[in-house]
């Protein structure tokens, strides 16, 4: 999915009138790409609905600040607006925490077989007559999984 697809479907999924700001999509998808540190075009599944859910963060986080402005000491109602988006936001953000644990895989932008540490060779080295030549210089030590 690229950049722009997902901020159409972003649009759609969650259709906000209260933003003011046009970028705010824009902003929301970048910042979301930033913290997953996947880059565009995102392929699998996995990464596409992360992303999308952590964009909605943002787009969550923006609406709370710029509704934050628009406060007024006589609108008493409003303060539960800002429990319930800061309640999402924390909601979205603990899922985000979770996933990150289960599955470093994704999130490490390392080679999964890395994850659970190296294979090293018993170390001893001989020539082809059977001599040692463990401790010679030219000798490395396989690190291979």
């Amino acid at each position: 999915m690229t950049r722009t697809e997902m901020m159409a479907q972003l649009v759609e999924e969650v259709p906000i009138d209260a933003l003011t700001d046009p970028t705010d999509y824009e902003n929301a998808v970048d910042a979301a790409a930033r913290e997953t540190e996947w880059a565009f075009p995102v392929s699998t599944d996995f990464k596409i609905h992360w992303q999308m859910e952590r964009a909605k963060r943002y787009l969550f986080f923006y609406l709370a600040t710029q509704t934050a402005q628009k406060f007024k000491i006589k609108q008493i109602s409003l303060n539960q607006k800002f429990d319930h988006y800061f309640k999402l936001i924390d909601k979205l953000d603990k899922d985000f925490a979770t996933v990150v644990d289960e599955r470093p895989d994704e999130f490490a932008s390392v080679d999964v077989y890395r994850l659970f540490g190296s294979k090293i060779d018993a170390g001893f080295a001989v020539d082809p007559l059977g001599r040692d030549i463990t401790y010679r210089s030219d000798q490395q030590v396989i690190v291979k999984p």
